[in-house]
């Protein structure tokens, strides 16, 4: 069974910096890409980071992050992390990991296809 367990949100202020985990198991990680995602009030969830298997060693990002947040992996801990930096009021949402097997989405924004979701953690960017 599929299973992903975010950690590592919380309250920062605007400009600061979070870094969530996200820990796998029951499947093999090194064959599965594995995005973040986060959804705000009233909004769709929307993805904004994919990092993909070993083997495709890529990386994605949706422009609302790109040049702040990085995507990284772990194979040695089956753990992903989302590193934020210069974090914005925009950013306040609740994020979650996801797996989908061997390749991230043409585009890394739409949350259709993944095989394993997590519960989320929340991510409140306010002074």
């Amino acid at each position: 069974q599929l299973q992903l367990v975010e950690s590592g949100g919380g309250l920062v202020q605007p400009g600061g910096s979070l870094r969530l985990s996200c820990v796998a198991s029951g499947f093999t990680f090194d064959e599965y890409a594995i995005a973040w995602f986060r959804q705000a009030p009233g909004k769709e969830r929307e993805g904004v980071a994919c990092s993909g298997p070993p083997s495709e060693a890529e990386t994605k990002y949706s422009d609302s992050v790109k040049g702040r947040f990085t995507i990284s992996r772990d194979s040695a801990k089956n753990t992903a992390a989302l590193q934020m930096d210069s974090l914005k009021r925009d950013d306040t949402a609740v994020y979650y990991c996801a797996a989908m097997y061997a390749i991230c989405p043409h585009n890394v924004i739409n949350p259709r296809g993944y095989d394993a979701w997590g519960q989320g953690t929340q991510v409140t960017v306010s002074s």
